[in-house]
């Protein structure tokens, strides 16, 4: 799956674990993406989707949001 939501745009970013010890490792912070199957003028679509998207749709509707 895509690691970058289709309507925000939000995708992965980069940052370190830190040990108790102060150690860093490189690691990836990754956005919690779903898929959903909107339904815009009859036509069914497939997004992937954050789910900070997915909230954004479902107080505000999809045709003010993707704009």
């Amino acid at each position: 799956m895509a690691s970058r939501c289709e309507l925000t745009g939000k995708g992965k970013q980069f940052g370190h674990n830190v040990s108790f010890s102060l150690h860093r490792t490189k690691r990836v912070f990754k956005p919690n993406l779903q898929r959903k199957t909107l339904v815009v003028n009859g036509q069914k679509i497939t997004m992937t989707l954050s789910t900070q998207a997915i909230r954004t749709l479902k107080k505000k509707g999809i045709l003010t949001t993707a704009k």
